[in-house]
């Protein structure tokens, strides 16, 4: 495709599997995005997250990467890090700011820690360098949950977890028609994905990270804990930008998360 502009979505294949990419905006600045837990891959949401992402078009090029399939057991987010640069490697990109949300943050922290020169600008949100109490309670549940068959039930914890009491009295019905219409199509790929979070402890890597930093965390976060954030700041020396009242879903909560995030790849141009 000759204009930039238009959003792709393909697979590329990788050693021992494939990946799915989504590439939008017109800007010349490259951003990489590594998403977070999902109970599906990436395919089929060009659309939605071209949209989503509206605002960073006219500012970046924009990279959304999905975890390599088949995700294997005993998978572990270093793995998942040398995935997402080999994928940058075959498509030319070298040099580029990095954006990861929840496990996707646990992901960026690999690659920015595996590659410094190469990572210019890293923002990390709603995410931890370990697998603290929090975390090991809450995925360590919805493993428990979706090994015995209790779908619905995994569901229902997630959106308990991730939303503030204020969102949920607000939106109740609209959580339900969600939750109702939520699936895990591949629960082997998701449980491997589960497992390498609660294994993930990346603190011994962090001091190879060169760029400058920022951490957003919600201060009600019942995934990876408000904690976790200061936490990622104090070891990056970094700021920390918390929402107060908020819990995992605060990027699509907080009207201003996008616009924050955009302030800060923007700082330096």
């Amino acid at each position: 495709m000759s204009d930039s502009s238009v959003t792709r979505e393909f697979r590329m294949e990788l050693d021992g599997g494939a990946m799915n990419v989504i590439i939008f905006g017109k800007g010349g600045l490259p951003l990489v995005i590594i998403p977070g837990l999902r109970t599906s891959s990436l395919e089929g949401t060009s659309l939605f997250l071209s949209m989503y992402y509206h605002s960073f078009k006219k500012h970046f090029r924009t990279y959304i990467l999905d975890v390599k399939e088949p995700v294997r057991e005993g998978t572990t987010i270093m793995d998942m890090a040398s995935d997402a640069l080999s994928a940058l490697d075959r498509l030319g990109v070298e040099e580029f700011m990095l954006f990861g949300i929840s496990m996707g943050g646990m992901i960026a922290q690999q690659m920015a820690a595996a590659a410094p020169r190469r990572v210019k600008r890293l923002m990390l949100a709603l995410t931890a360098c370990r697998a603290n109490a929090t975390v090991t309670s809450a995925v360590g549940s919805w493993i428990e949950m979706i090994e015995s068959g209790d779908i619905n039930g995994f569901i229902k914890d997630y959106a308990e977890r991730g939303y503030s009491e204020g969102y949920k009295r607000k939106h109740s019905l609209l959580l339900k028609a969600v939750s109702a219409g939520m699936k895990v199509k591949d629960t082997e790929r998701f449980l491997a994905l589960c497992r390498a979070i609660l294994t993930y402890d990346g603190r011994d890597g962090l001091s190879r990270i060169s760029c400058p930093c920022m951490i957003i965390g919600a201060e009600k976060d019942m995934v990876v804990s408000g904690e976790a954030s200061a936490e990622l700041a104090d070891i990056l020396g970094c700021g920390c930008f918390m929402y107060p009242g908020l819990s995992h879903e605060a990027y699509n909560e907080a009207k201003d998360f996008n616009d924050r995030v955009l302030g800060f790849f923007l700082e330096s141009h």
